[in-house]
């Protein structure tokens, strides 16, 4: 193995563990984690529901949060490419949300989804989303009976480690 290829190898579990950071932070409404995940210039393209600069979004995503009763996001497939300190992949990934459906109700909101994406390695040595896209290729809604077995978040007193601390210290 080449110092190339174990240099890219190390970016790719970096930017692995970005996309799976990122998912974290939407889940546990982590807004200073999501923070840390973007360039400064940074792009975000949700859809039809957001299309701007990634500050922005997180800024949307704070506003919503007190209505997404819950959000969890799975990755599955992460293909990435890497050349130099830029790199680009695409991320399969389910989602589900409950979240409310405009009449008093609530909707479960059931994704699968690929993130576009590219990537920058900063000057803190860090990779970061330099622009991400989302495609959906399945969305379903239904209505939702509201059966959250735990609404608090365990994991903030259970791990001692920086990873899984709030906020954007979290980041090893």
């Amino acid at each position: 193995m080449s110092a190339q290829d174990l240099n890219n190898y190390f970016a790719k579990e970096a930017i692995r563990e970005l996309a799976l950071l990122y998912c974290r932070g939407v889940d546990r409404q982590d807004v200073g984690l999501l923070r840390d995940l973007y360039t400064e210039d940074a792009t975000d393209t949700h859809g039809d529901t957001f299309d701007g600069k990634a500050s922005d979004y997180v800024a949307f995503l704070e506003k919503s949060f007190p209505y997404m009763k819950y959000s969890g996001h799975h990755v599955c497939n992460h293909l990435i490419s890497v050349d130099g300190d830029t790199a680009e992949g695409e991320v399969y990934a389910l989602a589900y949300h409950i979240i409310p459906d405009g009449k008093g109700g609530e909707l479960e909101d059931f994704m699968c989804v690929r993130y576009l994406d590219r990537y920058r390695l900063c000057d803190d040595g860090k990779w970061r989303f330099a622009q991400r896209v989302v495609t959906y290729d399945l969305r379903k809604q239904t209505p939702s009976n509201g059966n959250i077995l735990n609404n608090e978040e365990p994991s903030w007193a259970y791990f001692q480690s920086a990873m899984f601390t709030k906020g954007a210290r979290g980041r090893n």
